[in-house]
């Protein structure tokens, strides 16, 4: 953990294109990411959530808002801009894209970043480019799935999108809002709309599409009304929680618990592997401390043996102490039978690397965040 670092954001990011929908820009340049050990929380989204005409946009005031709330928040992301007194510049918002162009990137942005939260604004260059405007909220719903199988337990935030000054754009813009009420209320209780069309007004755009700092700062009031709603959606999991399920991911490697080769035969080996969201990598925890995937199987250390290098892998669930863990907030997660912890071999970094019991070490071979 380091102290966040200040930057100024970098000039030229987009040129406006409002005819064909949000600006596309030069990409700022490559800068490490910043963290300050907080909630991690991705603004994913177009030029909006970049901040075109006002670099950092809304993430300006969000950023305030959750400061003097006593809020400790991480944004997270591949892109980096905005002014000194946005404390964390790291977001996901790509000038001129459409929801088709997030999807296509979304399992890796997740996978590196290990987002807690989302805030995500798309559809407006579905619509300015005229792209197959029809489906644009299948589109939606699908990046939603993606998402969700990808980070189950991620708290998704879904807005609606903002006010445009074009007639005819707006009238499809409101056609695709009006979908979004039941599309999310089909995602499941981590998933929540937001009503970010009526935060604003035509007198809060810069050039027609764009906010200026009144409508990004209206954005800002909006999205933290929303994050406050849910409070859990600005407090990290440390453990899984019981009863549901949740990707297993190694920070260190940023791959996830994986059953090598999707198997179900009992005393097929686990491995780390890129996360997907596949079936072979969503667990649940159990009341007695059991990790099962795909409903009937269970993590489980072979033949309950304590060696250092013991094989992890899946059996049959049977209640016996080969299948018992302790979920520690350090993201360790302990064999109760030997007191050893579930490690990465080698501390590698490699898909197809094996899951094994040893020595609890406090190292990054043997850390776990549940998403």
């Amino acid at each position: 953990m380091r102290s966040t670092i200040k930057r100024l954001c970098a000039a030229g990011l987009g040129l406006a294109a409002v005819t064909v929908g949000l600006a596309v820009g030069a990409a700022a340049p490559a800068q490490a990411a910043e963290s300050n050990g907080g909630v991690r929380v991705m603004p994913l989204g177009d030029s909006i959530t970049d901040g075109f005409n006002v670099p950092g946009g809304y993430r300006i005031g969000l950023w305030q808002r959750l400061a003097a709330g006593g809020y400790l928040t991480d944004f997270v992301g591949s892109g980096s801009n905005g002014p000194a007194n946005l404390g964390d510049h790291d977001h996901e918002g790509h000038s001129g894209w459409r929801i088709d162009q997030l999807d296509a990137n979304i399992v890796g942005w997740i996978q590196q970043a290990n987002p807690r939260t989302i805030l995500l604004h798309i559809g407006t260059n579905d619509i300015g480019q005229n792209y197959d405007v029809a489906n644009a909220p299948a589109r939606l719903s699908a990046l939603i799935d993606k998402i969700r199988a990808t980070a189950p337990l991620v708290e998704l935030y879904v807005a609606q999108l903002i006010p445009r000054s074009d007639a005819g754009q707006e009238a499809q813009s409101q056609t695709f809002n009006a979908a979004l009420p039941a599309i999310v209320a089909g995602k499941g209780s981590r998933t929540h709309l937001v009503d970010m069309h009526s935060a604003l007004t035509t007198a809060d755009l810069a050039d027609g599409l764009h906010p200026n700092a009144t409508g990004y700062d209206k954005m800002a009031a909006r999205w933290y009304a929303a994050l406050q709603s849910v409070p859990g959606s600005l407090a990290t999991v440390t453990t899984p929680p019981v009863g549901a399920e949740a990707v297993l991911s190694n920070p260190n490697s940023t791959r996830c618990l994986d059953v090598y080769g999707a198997g179900t035969a009992a005393g097929t080996q686990t491995i780390i592997w890129d996360c997907h969201g596949g079936s072979n990598q969503h667990w649940t925890r159990t009341a007695a401390g059991e990790l099962r995937v795909y409903g009937n199987k269970c993590l489980d250390v072979n033949a309950n043996g304590s060696a250092n290098g013991t094989k992890v892998q899946i059996w049959d669930c049977n209640s016996s102490a080969a299948q018992h863990f302790t979920f520690n907030t350090d993201g360790t997660i302990v064999h109760q039978g030997s007191g050893k912890c579930i490690d990465v071999n080698g501390a590698a970094t490699a898909n197809g690397t094996l899951v094994q019991l040893w020595e609890c070490n406090g190292t990054a071979a043997q850390k776990w965040s549940a998403r």
